[in-house]
């Protein structure tokens, strides 16, 4: 890949790169020096051939929280939505509902486990499919699969806990 289209590439993938190094670090800060560090090795590092970019790029990702964890021994804490900043905001009530929703939401995906977490990032969040999940994780798709389903199990039982 030329670094032409492999620029073009990150800037069109740039939003789901950080909502996946988001859902891994559960910080803003650390998903953006995540996102940082990928762009990085994706720019001084040549692409192996026979990868998907994509998925590539998402492995990176993985890759670099895991030595990021390594090296810390110590998991980042949340950074959720402020509720009260939305509220004192001119919002309807629609929109109040609907962040107060997508909270809960991420609140919830955040709790999962970091396997469920990174599966459900890739698949909803990034609209990777199955089989990119699977070659981005190293994982075998029956595992994807499996992941996937039981990540929406215990999300619908703790939005259901929550109402």
């Amino acid at each position: 890949m030329d670094t032409r289209a492999l620029k073009s590439m990150i800037l069109a993938n740039l939003q789901d790169l950080r909502r996946f190094a988001y859902s891994l670090t559960s910080d803003v800060n650390d998903a953006d020096d995540l996102t940082q560090i990928v762009v990085e090795r994706l720019l001084t590092r040549p692409i192996p051939e026979n990868v998907i970019p994509l998925s590539w790029m998402f492995r990176i990702c993985k890759n670099a929280w895991i030595d990021e964890i390594r090296s810390r021994k110590v998991r980042a804490t949340d950074d959720a939505v402020d509720i009260s900043q939305i509220a004192s905001s001119n919002t309807n009530d629609n929109q109040l509902e609907e962040a107060s929703q997508k909270q809960r939401l991420q609140i919830a995906i955040d709790e999962l486990p970091e396997p469920y977490r990174m599966v459900i990032s890739l698949i909803i969040m990034s609209g990777l499919s199955y089989a990119e999940t699977s070659q981005t994780l190293d994982l075998p798709i029956g595992t994807v699969m499996s992941r996937i389903s039981r990540a929406r199990k215990k999300l619908a039982e703790k939005l259901s806990a929550t109402d």
